[in-house]
């Protein structure tokens, strides 16, 4: 308890410091925990900053305005448009950078026209040994992240959230649904809205943590924990997921055997790939 003191005081001290602040703010428990800890700091002088755009799973964005009306820090929701970008709709390695550039961007001119000073995001330590290119980008508009300049690892983030009562302090991580699409596939807006419906039919079904994987083909490749995996193949509910998949464009569907992991679409990269960033 001492060193989630110690590392909430330094949290705090570190977002004084700034004077005042845009948060990045996503509703996952990162950016949360962040923005609570921003509001502490500096009060009417911190914002929360949420990008809109399709690539956005339903219901993140309604859950973000709870969170930020609960925390007491004021909320912009910013228009992002990065599906306008050829760079991020071809879906390469670093399709992460450029959804990031064009957050940060429109981020820094809302930053602007409030009289705010800089931006921070909700990057921990865990992240820096991920392959991660939106971090390059927050590099380059200089976004600060002060959970990692305060040593705060994933758990550690959990265990703040916990002390100051965030009600999603244990909400798996939820990334954009484009990193639901395999790299090389193009994001397309109607490939997204069929992965959104997809998880959110087995999320109304009693699975609560699962990625749809798109694949060539509109091939739905199902990522759910290990030991779910018999229940969604016993009848009557494959047929019925099965028959669901279908209707809303995945022509073939598949069970992951390995179950759910974060990022694996990151495993078929090369190390030259993963270095790079």
């Amino acid at each position: 308890m001492a060193d989630l003191v110690s590392k909430r005081d330094k949290l705090l001290k570190v977002l004084e410091s700034l004077q005042s602040c845009g948060v990045a703010f996503s509703a996952g428990v990162d950016s949360t925990v962040v923005a609570k800890a921003a509001h502490l700091a500096l009060g009417d002088r911190a914002v929360a900053m949420t990008g809109d755009s399709k690539s956005l799973a339903s219901g993140e964005l309604d859950e973000a305005s709870r969170l930020c009306k609960l925390i007491g820090i004021r909320h912009v929701v910013i228009a992002t448009n990065e599906f306008a970008s050829s760079e991020y709709t071809r879906n390469a390695p670093d399709r992460c950078f450029h959804c990031k550039d064009e957050l940060y961007s429109k981020m820094t001119t809302t930053a602007n026209e409030l009289g705010l000073h800089v931006l921070v995001n909700g990057a921990n330590t865990d992240d820096i040994q991920d392959y991660r290119p939106g971090m390059q980008a927050a590099k380059q508009h200089a976004v600060c992240s002060p959970l990692i300049e305060c040593g705060i690892n994933k758990a550690q983030v959990r265990e703040l959230a916990r002390y100051w009562e965030l009600p999603i302090w244990d909400k798996p991580a939820a990334p954009c649904l484009s990193s639901r699409v395999a790299y090389g596939e193009e994001v397309t807006a109607e490939r997204l809205k069929m992965i959104d419906l997809a998880e959110q039919f087995l999320r109304s079904h009693g699975f609560p943590l699962v990625r749809i994987r798109y694949h060539r083909g509109d091939v739905a490749r199902i990522e759910i924990p290990v030991e779910l995996v018999s229940r969604i193949c016993e009848e009557p509910f494959r047929s019925k997921l099965v028959d669901h998949l279908r209707k809303i464009g995945f022509k073939y569907s598949t069970v992951d055997l390995e179950g759910f992991r974060s990022g694996s679409m990151n495993q078929v990269l090369p190390v030259e790939e993963l270095k790079q960033w």
